[in-house]
């Protein structure tokens, strides 16, 4: 039947298998109930395309797919790595850093979420090598920090020192290593690093090396 055929191309999109795969999975009565109650093998349906995912990421993992050894995308349902269109981080977080680590499949929020323009503040919790000599908040809020081997200077950031070794530090620009550079020009150097928000999302409870799916409310925070 064409339902069928479209049921089968839709969730062949979804990542549960090729279509031939999925109407043959139709036909053996694996998916069952109607519209917004789909299910396959007697759980909800994954959300269509546009889903937006929050993960607290552990120490070790890698956001590029292309990278050796564990990659964050071990610790989300294979299937969704075969969704059309594809699911990929929100920026990257260096194997080390832990924290938030947003992923989506929609290609338009993606692109304006890691655009240079995008002005959402990310929030990190540094832990130093050595203690903190003061200076630190008024040369990251100067808007004239020059990071080595770059002719631009970094827009202002926010620092709150928190201990004698560890500091709240917020951002609104994505440059590569950023917050790692921007400590080691004041002369010092980050042991861990821990992305706590990204604009108005937290973390929550949400466990290390977990998942959940991100509101509707939650992605139209996003702005």
């Amino acid at each position: 039947m064409k339902e069928d055929r479209q049921l089968a191309k839709y969730l062949a999109h979804l990542g549960y298998g090729s279509r031939r795969e999925m109407e043959a999975a139709i036909r053996r009565g694996r998916v069952t109930g109607q519209g917004e109650d789909l299910r396959f093998d007697g759980e909800p349906l994954d959300p269509p395309p546009g889903m937006v995912i929050l993960m607290n990421k552990p120490a070790g993992f890698t956001c590029s797919r292309a990278d050796q050894g564990r990659l964050v995308y071990e610790l989300l349902p294979p299937r969704f790595l075969l969704r059309d269109p594809p699911l990929s981080s929100v920026g990257r977080l260096d194997a080390d850093t832990t924290g938030l680590l947003l992923f989506t499949d929609d290609g338009k929020l993606l692109h304006r979420l890691i655009s240079p323009k995008s002005d959402l503040p990310k929030t990190y919790e540094a832990t130093l090598a050595r203690p903190l000599e003061g200076h630190e908040a008024d040369l990251f809020a100067s808007g004239t920090l020059m990071l080595r081997g770059e002719d631009k200077p970094l827009l202002p950031a926010q620092l709150e020192v928190t201990g004698e070794r560890t500091a709240r530090l917020t951002i609104t620009e994505g440059r590569y290593h950023q917050v790692r550079r921007m400590f080691a020009a004041a002369g010092n150097h980050v042991e861990a690093l821990h992305r706590a928000a990204f604009g108005p999302l937290t973390l929550g409870d949400l466990p290390e090396g977990e998942w959940r799916l991100l509101t509707a409310e939650e992605v139209a925070s996003l702005g």
